[in-house]
């Protein structure tokens, strides 16, 4: 058997980033910017007025006051988005609205609720300094100035950045696709009655679903046979529309297991023992002319989520330029005591809970059988428990891998140095062994 940081690092090597392409900001969210994103014009692009109110020159409006107000003239009214260039003569004045161009001249705005409302002649109650309420072109971004860096993923306020600096489109690296294989004689499609014999196909939805959440592009194809000619050519026709491969189920020691018999003489396909619990036949490599990458994955749900949780999404988000690992786990409490199988990496599916004056805490989400789906539905992370850990009391320290790409808990402590407490993470030594991204 090998570790699970061995299978990880070999997984992280092999695969590669996307090559860049360029894309409409309307197709690029979740994409990384492969270039520095450099603003085209000042933002502002001019003067304008962060109130509904008055443009003023503020020392005509100084001594403004109770009981003495300022009575000034109204040269007329200056909307958002009206193009027409002013200018204010001493002792009058513009009503203008919020985001309008301020007139030449102008120094200040006197927001409405200092005044009258006087749309001919405006009494002011309140004068304003230099400066006050109105925005200065460039005071946000200026012309030429780099507002986004490469490796930055676009997200809905990066996008609304790039668009207000002059930008239609980006260069980015694209969203990995993926393709989810379920194979089984078994298996019948969601909203079936599943008969005799028969499992519905739930690990395809669930693999598919996990794909997406991390924000790349995922489709599925469903109830393959275990018949090694029907496994090669779904793997074959799925490589025209696939960056990435993830087959669940086929991969034990049994007599029809059909993607483990295909894939041996395929590609570069290697199939391992991976000392971990669940999850532990791994399979991994590359398929066809430009070199995609296939994981296989265990048929048992559990075994099957964690496996992409540990494998195949540290190795998507480096596809997509991103870390392997964007968040850490982080360092909880045990409220209860479990054992751990001898020499392997035990993921515990863990329910987490916080407070404010207490650390986190764990306590093991139910039935921990590879098959159990109603306790993965209740976990929130996965407690990693070190090979040489044999049993794990109350009050011991975990290392929790939140689920889904989340951190688990409100007050979570990360476990940036890739240790806490002696504890060491896989994904840290196997990032490091694996390099960087090329």
């Amino acid at each position: 058997m090998i570790g699970v940081h061995e299978h990880l690092a070999r997984i992280l090597s092999t695969v590669r980033v996307a090559a860049p392409t360029r894309r409409a900001l309307d197709g690029a969210q979740g994409c990384v910017l492969a270039e520095d994103l450099r603003s085209r014009v000042s933002l502002p692009g001019f003067d304008n007025s962060a109130m509904d109110g008055y443009a003023v020159l503020a020392s005509d409006v100084e001594r403004a006051g109770n009981p003495y107000p300022t009575r000034l003239p109204v040269e007329g009214d200056i909307a958002a988005g009206d193009t027409t260039r002013r200018r204010l003569r001493p002792g009058t004045t513009f009503r203008i609205m919020t985001g309008a161009p301020v007139p030449e001249g102008a120094d200040a705005v006197v927001p409405v609720e200092q005044t009258d409302a006087g749309v001919e002649r405006v009494t002011i109650h309140e004068g304003v300094p230099h400066g006050r309420h109105i925005r200065p072109q460039g005071e946000d971004v200026g012309e030429g100035q780099i507002v986004l860096r490469a490796g930055t993923r676009l997200g809905p306020r990066q996008l609304a950045l790039a668009a207000a600096v002059g930008h239609g489109d980006a260069l980015v690296i694209p969203l990995p696709r993926v393709v989810v294989v379920s194979t089984g004689d078994e298996l019948i499609d969601p909203g079936q009655v599943p008969g005799f014999g028969q499992v519905v196909d739930s690990n395809g939805p669930m693999l598919a679903a996990a794909a997406r959440d991390l924000g790349v592009v995922a489709s599925r194809v469903g109830g393959v046979a275990d018949d090694p000619e029907t496994v090669s050519r779904v793997l074959r026709q799925q490589l025209a529309r696939a960056d990435a491969i993830v087959t669940t189920g086929g991969v034990s020691m049994g007599a029809y297991d059909a993607v483990k018999a295909v894939l041996s003489e395929l590609g570069t396909v290697q199939f391992d023992r991976v000392a971990m619990q669940p999850g532990k036949p791994q399979g991994f490599g590359t398929l066809g002319e430009d070199s995609v990458p296939v994981f296989t994955l265990p048929g048992n749900p559990v075994s099957s989520l964690v496996s992409f949780e540990v494998f195949v999404a540290p190795a998507l988000r480096r596809m997509a330029g991103r870390p392997a690992f964007e968040s850490a786990p982080v360092v909880a409490r045990a409220e209860q005591g479990w054992t751990s199988p001898s020499s392997k990496t035990q993921f515990a599916r863990v329910v987490v809970t916080s407070s404010d004056s207490e650390p986190l805490r764990v306590r093991l989400a139910g039935g921990q059988g590879s098959h159990v789906l109603g306790s993965l539905a209740d976990a929130h992370g996965l407690a990693i428990v070190a090979p040489e850990v044999t049993e794990v009391k109350p009050g011991d320290e975990v290392l929790v891998l939140g689920l889904d790409g989340t951190t688990p808990g409100d007050h979570a402590v990360a476990a940036t140095a890739g240790e806490a407490s002696g504890m060491p993470w896989f994904g840290a030594t196997a990032v490091a062994a694996a390099g960087s991204p090329s």
